[in-house]
């Protein structure tokens, strides 16, 4: 009696632990977030996932520095935003001392930052960046860039102050993306020129009639500011969380999704609920993003995240 007992106790230890996908301490998912809609967007898909799944998760918005070196003293865990080569230098000293770990594959492979135009601005003759000087008087001499200390205005910044393309007498004009914005629509409401940081994925690619310049000597990287997008985690997250680092692996987007995913949220709606509509209308990227994935506690993850997702 005792020793079958005794089985029972270890089989039911034995099933607990199987049961069990990953330690108490990885429950617990610190996501830092920039404020970028696409990052916005597909943080608020693997937020509402991981909480699908039984994790809790939190969001910490902040810029790309900052996140970088919260990931590095432990205060966070995952940033989904790295754009490459934009952020580069920001990383470079925390990927060099090992401190973060950038994801073998991007989760966007086809994004693109470059300076930009309105359609009517380009058909004026304003389409590279040695253009610009010629077209300072409509352009009021300023440059619409995103966030302070971001790495796009630091470049952009460089060239101003090195008078490439003659452009040392304009001014960067530094805000956030919803600021930048503004100012964009304003001027294209009025068809005055603007030139100004464009990217894609971004609603701004669907709601304006807009063209990206070239010839910019690669300043926003090659082929004219091709970008990827890659999740960066704690060098030890795999290891130490196998369960939840496999949904970062499988959380890949195309331009379009995102882009499709950032409409509503620019219009004010709540990324999560955004997030929640979507997966509930796309039941094919709930089964490709969970693939291999469990709910915490070890049971299926597709069925927990469903249920989680019943209004």
């Amino acid at each position: 009696m005792q020793k079958t007992l005794l089985s029972l106790i270890v089989a039911a230890l034995f099933s607990a632990q199987a049961m069990a996908a990953e330690p108490a301490s990885c429950k617990n998912i610190r996501m830092g977030v920039v404020s970028w809609t696409d990052v916005v967007a597909t943080s608020a898909i693997a937020d509402v996932l991981y909480s699908g799944l039984g994790y809790h998760s939190k969001q910490t918005t902040a810029v790309q520095q900052l996140i970088f070196a919260g990931i590095r003293d432990k205060r966070l865990d995952i940033f989904l935003g790295y754009w490459k080569p934009a952020m580069d230098k920001n990383i470079a000293p925390f990927l060099a001392a090992k401190q973060v770990k950038v994801l073998d594959s991007p989760s966007l492979a086809e994004a693109r930052a470059t300076l930009a135009v309105p359609k009517y601005v380009a058909d004026a003759g304003l389409n590279t960046f040695a253009d610009i000087a010629r077209f300072k008087d409509q352009l009021g001499a300023k440059i619409y860039g995103i966030e302070p200390g971001s790495a796009a205005n630091t470049d952009l910044q460089k060239m101003i102050d090195a008078n490439d393309f003659g452009l040392g007498s304009f001014k960067l004009v530094a805000s956030g993306e919803a600021g930048m914005l503004a100012a964009v629509q304003r001027a294209v409401s009025r068809k005055e020129f603007v030139v100004f940081v464009g990217w894609t994925p971004h609603p701004m690619n669907i709601n304006m009639d807009m063209v990206y310049l070239t010839g910019s000597n690669d300043l926003f990287g090659p082929n004219e500011g091709r970008a990827t997008v890659s999740t960066v985690t704690a060098p030890d997250f795999a290891e130490r969380c196998p369960n939840a680092n496999r949904l970062l692996e499988n959380l890949t987007f195309t331009a379009p999704q995102e882009s499709q995913l950032m409409v509503p949220i620019m219009a004010r709606q709540s990324p999560q609920a955004v997030a929640k509509q979507w997966l509930r209308d796309h039941p094919e990227d709930l089964q490709r993003w969970l693939a291999g994935v469990t709910a915490f506690d070890g049971q299926d993850g597709v069925a927990a995240v469903q249920a989680s997702l019943k209004p």
